[in-house]
């Protein structure tokens, strides 16, 4: 693969930083302060590819990519998965003896609870872990603490404390990588996802009818997002991840028949199944769908 620049929404040493580094290595990862301007860097050629944090299975949606994503005009050309992974960090001879306070984002705070409990530290909430990751080194003090990954450690030179400090130990973030050209697929392929875009209008059983070819087709279906359109409550959009090529028999007819009774169906992406859900008990692939979103940490 060519090695390219892919940015994120972030601060070096973010969860999505790492996400970039997994998914596409050796390239050159661009930090962005808002999905919005990852997806800007990607339209005006200062990045190949965008890194889009799209759902965690313990916060949820994302909701920015939502509304941002079917906009854009870029397409979905692969998806990661990011295992969670919290390490306690604090300057080079901290301890948690001398520790008062820990440093992190609201979300990864949530899910540090344990942690607090026990070592009684006090929780000062930051904008992002990185970034709480960076005031840690700029203060110099062994008081202060931060949750973060190891990549900001690293990139900060912290020393870590504890890994894997979270509660739940199958925090994982799933992630839409999207550019401005779909990927060259075969016609045919294993392993495929397809993530549509649809409209019904608000009237019974329309989302019946719209999902009832999936069923029929025995086409599985992984995520199915809805949220409303300008504030208006006649009608609903709705994002829907397939398992399936659009070329395989089964998902167009499924396909054929989601078109003929909803409105302006478009197709998103194309693009080939993470091995992340081949894994055994892999939880942020059969996490429920949330109507309401919640902030995914940076």
């Amino acid at each position: 693969m060519t090695k390219g620049i892919i940015a994120f929404q972030g601060t070096f040493g973010a969860y999505s930083d790492l996400a970039c580094r997994q998914a596409r290595p050796g390239w050159t990862t661009l930090p962005c302060e808002t999905f919005a301007g990852a997806i800007a860097a990607v339209h005006e050629g200062r990045a190949d590819a965008a890194m889009l944090a799209c759902e965690n299975s313990l916060a949820g949606r994302v909701p920015d990519i939502h509304a941002l994503l079917p906009q854009s005009d870029l397409f979905i050309v692969g998806e990661h998965f990011l295992r969670i992974e919290h390490c306690l960090m604090g300057v080079p001879g901290a301890t948690l003896h001398d520790a008062q306070r820990v440093h992190t984002h609201p979300v990864a705070m949530a899910q540090i609870r344990g942690l607090i409990r026990e070592t009684g530290l006090k929780p000062v909430v930051e904008f992002d872990t990185a970034g709480a990751a960076e005031l840690v080194r700029e203060w110099g003090r062994r008081e202060d603490l931060a949750v973060a990954s190891a990549l900001a450690a690293d990139l900060n030179g912290l020393v870590i404390l504890r890994r894997n400090v979270e509660d739940a130990a199958h925090n994982t973030t799933r992630f839409y990588i999207a550019a401005r050209t779909p990927p060259d697929l075969p016609a045919r392929m294993d392993d495929c996802m397809t993530t549509v875009l649809f409209r019904v209008s608000n009237q019974p059983g329309a989302l019946y009818k719209v999902l009832g070819g999936f069923a029929t087709n025995g086409i599985n279906m992984t995520r199915l997002e809805s949220y409303m359109l300008d504030g208006s409550f006649a009608a609903t959009q709705f994002l829907l991840d397939v398992e399936g090529h659009p070329h395989d028999p089964a998902l167009a007819a499924a396909l054929r028949e989601l078109s003929f009774f909803a409105e302006q169906v478009s197709v998103l992406g194309v693009y080939p199944a993470s091995p992340f859900r081949h894994r055994d008990a892999a939880p942020a692939d059969t996490a429920p769908a949330t109507a309401s979103g919640t902030p995914v940490m940076k």
